[in-house]
């Protein structure tokens, strides 16, 4: 069963909370932060991607970038910016895009959990991600990373969460410059608190990462390699009930045809998929239906039967659009390492696609239809790894609101 607990989160003053408040480090690369950092001396970019107060062309997992993150983070706690909460508390955060609103539960989950598969994973890590969210944490001693993730249902925990959000008012309440809403409840009441951890003990056999497996895995080495700190056995995380959840698509664009002509290209794929030709650009609407842009056309490919597996990895449409085109045609074997495919998330909107293609700097792109929630806790429960870049979720919780010390 989960083992969390509520802790003293180190968070902003109210009325500084929008001005902290920063995208997440990994969606940002140093130009994009430095430029977004400008004029706010509270960003909590600051802290997460220091080098905006670094000079240009610096290495940026050099530790003159960690220490500056730690003289930040100190100068922030000592001008008053951010203040540690005085009692252990769980918090709520509630996030509104577009009109849909989405919940969850802000804690610390166990390590040991992490280690003992509690916890559960779907994606792979790469070392040198790794390193660098190692490095930052053990400098600043403090993890700035919120850790996505889900579970199933528990009408007990929903009733809790929701009657506190009714009954009490929010600690932060703004709308930041992107139009997503970001509201949080502190929950500072022993017996709601106690409810809580001991719901999670007894009714939720296993979390799920839905967005953060770098930033867990990290948190689960430094932890061994701080023995003596009981506040690293645990990580930042925020859990979201299963109904609060919603995945979306994860698409690919690649550089060329592999020296096929459109003909030859269209011509091989018949062999594992119908193709209709679609006047307006396809977005699925069903599993093992795929928009492809071409030609500045769109067409429609649907999976024929008995060219997939029904496992639960094969049976995902990034299985199948791997293995049926990137591998078999255009001989992208590796994902992960093949700069000859990229990857565009939903969120950019299917004219990003092409965009992409229109530009020439992409010979054509493939729209997917998203995982479902249910295929990656399937996933994740058979010990399985999906392939690489196949869930993109949105909204992104924001840095800086809540951090936990070790």
């Amino acid at each position: 069963m989960a083992i969390i607990k509520p802790f003293k989160a180190l968070k902003p003053k109210k009325e500084l909370a929008e001005q902290v408040a920063s995208r997440p480090y990994d969606v940002l690369n140093s130009e994009e932060a430095k430029k977004e950092a400008a004029g706010n001396n509270y960003s909590f970019l600051r802290i997460t991607k220091s080098e905006t107060d670094l000079p240009d062309g610096i290495d940026t997992h050099s530790q003159q970038v960690y220490d500056k993150a730690k003289s930040n983070l100190e100068l922030f706690i000592q001008n008053g910016t951010l203040f540690k909460e005085e009692k252990p508390c769980y918090y709520i955060y509630q996030l509104v895009m577009n009109g849909k609103s989405q919940t969850g539960l802000v804690c610390v989950s166990s390590i040991q959990d992490y280690f003992n598969d509690v916890i559960k994973k779907h994606e792979l890590t790469r070392p040198e991600k790794e390193k660098d969210r190692i490095d930052h944490m053990q400098t600043i001693r403090a993890q700035t990373g919120n850790v996505f993730m889900a579970y199933r249902d528990v009408m007990e925990i929903n009733a809790l969460i929701n009657g506190w959000k009714a009954k009490n008012s929010p600690e932060y309440d703004f709308t930041a410059s992107d139009g997503i809403k970001h509201t949080v409840w502190v929950i500072n009441r022993d017996d709601v608190i106690n409810s809580i951890t001991n719901l999670f003990a007894t009714k939720v056999p296993n979390t799920y990462i839905a967005d953060g497996h770098h930033r867990a895995a990290s948190a689960a080495k430094v932890s061994k390699q701080l023995p003596d700190s009981e506040e690293a056995k645990f990580f930042l995380t925020t859990i979201f009930p299963e109904s609060q959840l919603a995945i979306l698509d994860y698409n690919r664009v690649v550089k060329d045809l592999n020296d096929l002509t459109t003909e030859e290209f269209i011509g091989a794929l018949q062999d594992d998929f119908m193709i209709t030709y679609s006047p307006e650009p396809v977005k699925p609407a069903v599993l093992h239906e795929f928009g492809m842009y071409l030609g500045d056309e769109w067409y429609i490919l649907t999976a024929r039967k008995g060219t997939y597996q029904n496992d639960p990895i094969g049976i995902l449409d990034v299985t199948i659009l791997q293995k049926n085109i990137l591998d078999k045609i255009l001989d992208i074997e590796d994902p992960r390492t093949d700069n000859r495919v990229d990857f565009v998330g939903g969120i950019r909107g299917l004219e990003e696609l092409e965009k992409r293609v229109n530009s020439g700097e992409m010979a054509a792109a493939f729209s997917l239809y998203p995982v479902t929630l249910q295929q990656l806790f399937a996933i994740a429960d058979s010990g399985k790894v999906m392939p690489p870049k196949s869930t993109w979720f949105e909204p992104k919780l924001r840095d800086g609101l809540l951090t936990h010390l070790i």
